[in-house]
C-alpha cells in the first residue's frame, strides 16, 4: 500500500479573476473606494470620472483621491494581494477580507500613488484584467521616493475600467449610489453617531464639469406633524405628507452579546418623492437610472451601516406595504459574501434572531393608533381618488360622445364604435333591428373564455342539434389573430389593415389568406373572405365600415348641436 500526501493549492490567476467579476455591479467601486478612504481616517474625499483621448481612443478613467494614513510598503503589498488585509480583526474598519481592491482589476491600466510618513510608492499595473484572462499573474512595478510633502494621502487611478463601459457614471447616478449602499451614505446618525460628519466628499460625474461637495450620511426627510394636523390642512391626501421614525437600539434575543440599531421611517409618497429625486413619477422627467419606490425601498440590513441586502418579505403580510418603509437594520454580527453582496454567510441563528425582533418592531408601528389613522386615512383618499377618476373619466366621456360619429337607420340612433366593445353594442342593436342581417343567428352572448357569441346558422334546425360556430368582434383585424380559426363562423369588425392576398395566422399558426371581392351589383357589398384550400369552411369578414354603408345605405356623420340623440 502507497501512502501520500497532497497539498491543496490555488489556481491564483483564475481566484483573481472569479473575486473580480464577483464584483457585478461596476458601481461596487464606488463602494471599495469610499470604505478604503474611511478605513484611512481620511476627512476629504475626491471622486472624478473623466474621459481622456490616449492613443486616439477615448479611455475612462477613473481617479479616486483621499488625504488618509496613505500607504507604506506592506499596505501597498495588501492593497495588491488577493485575501491579505493588514485590517483583519481590526473591529473599528470596514475592510477585513482583502477582496474589495481586486474591483479595480477589471482596467486596462491601474497606478496607485501614495505617501506617508515621508516616503512615497507610485505602484503601476499594466494590464491586469488581460493578464490574468491569459493565465499570468500581473506584475507591479513600484517607484519609491522622498516625498515633496509632509501630507499624507492616496491616489488611485483607473484607466478603461469595466471595458470602458460607463454608462452608469453619471453625476445623478454615482451620488445615489454614495448616499445609499456607501459608508457615505451611513444612516448612523440616527443614533446619535456624529464622529463622521466632518469628512467632505467631492463628486464630479461624467456629465458634470466642476465637483459638487457632499455631506456625510443618508438622507432622510423631516418628521411631519401627526396624523389629525396633516388631515386638517391635506384632507384624503395627508397619507402622502406622513412621517414618522422609530429609532431603536438592543441585542438580539437568543444573543444578547450581539448589539443591533435599526430606523425604521414611515413615509408617505409625496415625502419620498420630494425628498429622492431619483424617483420615477407621472409628470415628472427623473434622471437617468431613476428607479420606483418599489425598486428601493423597504427594509435593509446593514453591516458597518452600509445596506447589504433587502429583507421585504419580513415586513410584508399583503403584498405591499413595504413601499411605506425606509428602514436599515444595522448589525455587525452578519457575515458577508466576498463581494458584499448578501448576508447569507451569517449563522442562521443569528439571522433567525435578526428576523424576529424586525416582525417585532414592525408590528409595534402597525398597532400604533397613528398607523391605524393612517390606514383609515388612505381607505378614504382611495374613495376619493375613485370618485375623482370617475369624474374624469364621466368628463372625458361625454366629450367623447360630443365629437362622435352617428348615424340613422329604421329610427334609431347608431353610434360610430371606437373599440371592440363597441362593435359588439353597434351588432346586438342592428341585430335587434333586422335580425336577418347577418347569416346566424345568436344562441348565446357571454363573452366565458373570450369568446364572444356562439352562433348557429340561419335555418330551422333546434339549437341541440345543429352545429354551433363562434363570432369574433374585432374593431380592427390585423394578420395577428389571438383566437383558434376552429370554430370559428365569422369576424365582425369595423375596419381592417389587410390587403387583398394578406396572410393572416390564428393561435395555432394555421394560416389563412384573404380574399376580397368587390361588389358585383348595386345591391352587393364588398365581400372579405379568409380562405385556406384544405378547410371547407371560408371565414367571412364584415367590415362594418363597407358593410353598412353598401348594405343598408347607412352613413355616419358629426353629431351636432341640434342632434337629438
Amino acid at each position: 500500500m502507497n501512502e501520500f500526501v497532497l497539498t491543496p493549492t490555488v489556481d491564483q490567476a483564475q481566484e483573481f479573476i472569479e473575486i473580480a467579476n464577483d464584483f457585478a455591479n461596476p458601481l461596487d467601486l464606488v463602494r471599495e473606494a469610499i470604505s478604503n478612504a474611511f478605513d484611512a481616517h481620511a476627512t476629504e474625499i475626491r471622486l472624478a470620472f473623466e474621459t481622456e483621448v490616449l492613443s486616439g481612443e477615448t479611455t475612462f478613467v477613473i481617479k479616486l483621491t483621499d488625504n488618509g494614513d496613505g500607504m507604506g510598503r506592506s499596505q501597498l503589498q495588501s492593497f495588491f494581494d488577493l485575501g491579505n488585509s493588514t485590517r483583519r480583526g481590526d473591529k473599528t474598519t470596514i475592510g477585513e477580507k482583502g477582496h474589495g481592491t481586486k474591483v479595480y482589476f477589471n482596467a486596462k491600466k491601474l497606478i496607485v500613488d501614495t505617501q506617508r510618513e515621508g516616503t512615497r510608492f507610485i505602484a503601476s499595473l499594466d494590464a491586469p484584467f488581460s493578464k490574468l484572462h491569459d493565465r499570468k499573474i500581473p506584475e507591479v512595478i513600484v517607484r519609491e521616493e522622498p516625498s515633496e510633502t509632509a501630507a499624507s494621502g492616496t491616489t488611485i487611478t483607473i484607466y478603461g475600467y469595466n471595458n470602458n463601459r460607463r454608462e452608469r457614471f453619471t453625476h445623478n447616478r454615482l451620488r445615489d449610489h454614495i448616499y445609499w449602499f456607501t459608508k457615505f451614505g451611513s444612516v448612523e446618525r440616527q443614533f446619535s453617531v456624529d464622529d463622521l460628519t466632518a469628512i467632505k466628499l467631492h463628486l464630479k460625474g461624467l456629465d458634470r464639469d466642476d465637483f459638487e461637495t457632499l455631506t456625510f450620511g443618508h438622507p432622510f426627510p423631516d418628521e411631519s406633524r401627526d396624523v389629525n394636523a396633516l388631515f386638517d390642512e391635506y384632507t384624503v391626501q395627508a397619507p402622502n405628507y406622513y412621517c414618522r421614525r422609530v429609532v431603536k437600539t438592543g441585542s438580539l434575543p437568543n444573543h444578547p452579546e450581539v448589539r443591533y440599531s435599526a430606523v425604521f421611517s414611515v413615509e408617505g409618497r409625496r415625502i419620498k418623492y420630494d425628498n429622492n429625486p431619483m424617483l420615477r413619477r407621472p409628470g415628472y422627467n427623473a434622471p437617468e437610472g431613476a428607479y420606483t419606490i418599489q425598486d428601493r425601498y423597504g427594509l435593509w440590513l446593514c453591516k458597518d451601516f452600509i445596506p447589504i441586502q433587502r429583507k421585504n418579505e419580513w415586513i410584508t403580510t399583503k403584498g405591499s406595504e413595504f413601499t411605506k418603509l425606509h428602514a436599515f437594520f444595522n448589525c455587525q454580527a452578519f457575515k458577508l459574501t466576498a463581494n458584499r453582496g448578501s448576508i447569507e454567510n451569517t449563522p442562521a441563528e443569528i439571522i433567525q434572531d435578526v428576523e424576529q425582533v424586525v416582525r417585532t418592531t414592525y408590528q409595534g408601528i402597525t398597532e400604533s393608533d397613528e398607523w391605524l389613522q393612517l390606514n383609515y386615512l388612505e381607505e378614504e383618499a382611495e374613495g376619493y381618488n375613485t370618485v375623482e377618476k370617475e369624474k374624469k373619466s364621466f368628463a372625458f366621456r361625454v366629450d367623447k360622445a360630443n365629437k362622435s360619429h352617428i348615424a340613422s337607420y329604421k329610427d334609431t340612433v347608431l353610434v360610430e364604435p371606437k373599440r371592440e366593445s363597441g362593435v359588439q353594442s353597434l351588432v346586438v342593436q342592428l341585430m335587434t333591428i333586422n335580425p336577418s342581417l347577418f347569416p346566424f343567428s345568436v344562441v348565446d352572448y357571454d363573452t366565458l373564455e373570450g369568446i364572444d357569441i356562439i352562433v348557429k346558422a340561419n335555418d330551422t334546425v333546434p339549437v341541440q342539434g345543429s352545429k354551433l360556430y363562434y363570432v369574433e368582434f374585432k374593431y380592427l383585424v390585423s394578420s395577428a389573430f389571438n383566437h383558434s380559426f376552429e370554430n370559428l363562423h365569422s369576424i365582425i369588425c369595423w375596419d381592417t389593415e389587410l390587403k387583398h392576398g394578406d396572410i393572416v395566422k390564428d393561435v395555432n399558426r394555421e394560416e389563412r389568406q384573404l380574399s376580397i371581392a368587390a361588389p358585383g351589383n348595386a345591391e352587393d357589398y364588398t365581400r372579405y373572405f379568409l380562405d385556406n384550400p384544405r378547410k371547407a369552411h371560408r371565414i367571412e369578414v364584415f367590415v362594418l365600415k363597407d358593410y353598412l354603408p353598401q348594405k343598408l345605405k347607412v352613413q355616419f356623420r358629426p353629431r351636432t348641436a341640434s342632434d337629438i340623440h
